[in-house]
């Protein structure tokens, strides 16, 4: 049985072009009528669109949705940090996604201050207090960066216990996984709300370029009917809605605490998922 206490919620990246604003305001309209709890906002490596992010989450809260930004923060300074939640909390900001994120090709020496996104969870609740709500990645498949599954779930567990308040997980096809590292942190004491992230099936070349570079596994029978398809966008699109809405259903019916969806500043495919569950 579905909690009604669950929170389904959507994720955005800030747009580089006019073009890209205008696509994405469209997106946010069409998913406003669904009453997300919140919309995340995505935020660069070393603070690359860290502009952009707070320049979308403002048209976002000004629209009448709450908005969570990422806050990454490998590449960063303690001070710049400083400044930019000073800024959030200026702004009214009471949510953010705290993570390590990934360095700029070209940057490898330039790390910053912080090296794990514990440290950033930490730094959030001495500089703030409980201002914002934090929530903070996980991965059911595991970190491709980690040695062993026990490793991660250790990186996992220091984030909780420097103050998380909830996660959202890595996007994956395989239930299994998912509830597997649930049972793991549940043994561990890690008692936070573990939200699946959601990703609606685009186009096979897209889905298997972003799995290759986050290691999400992509199940061969998925794998194999997608490509099966070939240029066929409608087969696609249609067989990938009947494959997330199920994922969806499933888990929220095994009791998942929610929905995270990376919409990829688009609204069609999450809009439909969303309805078809009755969200």
């Amino acid at each position: 049985m579905r909690n009604p206490d669950n929170q389904y919620s959507v994720e955005f990246f800030p747009p580089r072009t006019d073009d890209g604003a205008a696509k994405l305001r469209a997106a946010r309209l069409q998913l406003a009528a669904l009453k997300p709890a919140f919309c995340s906002v995505t935020f660069g490596a070393g603070g690359s669109t860290r502009e952009g992010t707070l320049a979308t989450v403002l048209e976002i809260m000004a629209e009448g949705m709450p908005a969570a930004p990422h806050l990454s923060c490998i590449g960063s300074s303690r001070e710049s940090l400083r400044r930019v939640l000073d800024s959030y909390r200026e702004h009214g900001v009471r949510h953010l996604v705290a993570l390590r994120g990934d360095l700029p090709p070209g940057m490898a020496d330039a790390a910053g201050e912080f090296r794990y996104a514990s440290d950033l969870v930490a730094f959030i609740r001495a500089e703030t207090g409980d201002w914002f709500h934090i929530d903070v990645a996980c991965y059911p498949e595991y970190h491709p960066q980690a040695r062993t599954p026990q490793q991660d779930l250790d990186h996992f567990a220091r984030k909780v216990r420097a103050g998380a308040d909830s996660a959202i997980t890595q996007y994956f096809f395989n239930r299994d996984a998912y509830w597997s590292f649930v049972e793991a942190c549940a043994a561990q004491g890690l008692a936070i709300p573990i939200v699946p992230g959601i990703m609606p099936i685009l186009g096979a070349n897209r889905l298997a370029r972003f799995s290759d570079a986050c290691g999400a596994e992509i199940p061969r029978w998925i794998r194999s009917k997608l490509e099966s398809f070939g240029d066929d966008a409608a087969s696609v699109r249609a067989f990938g809605l009947d494959v997330v809405t199920d994922l969806c259903a499933r888990l929220l019916d095994e009791g998942a605490p929610g929905l995270h969806f990376y919409t990829l500043n688009t609204a069609g495919l999450t809009a439909t998922i969303w309805q078809r569950l009755a969200l």
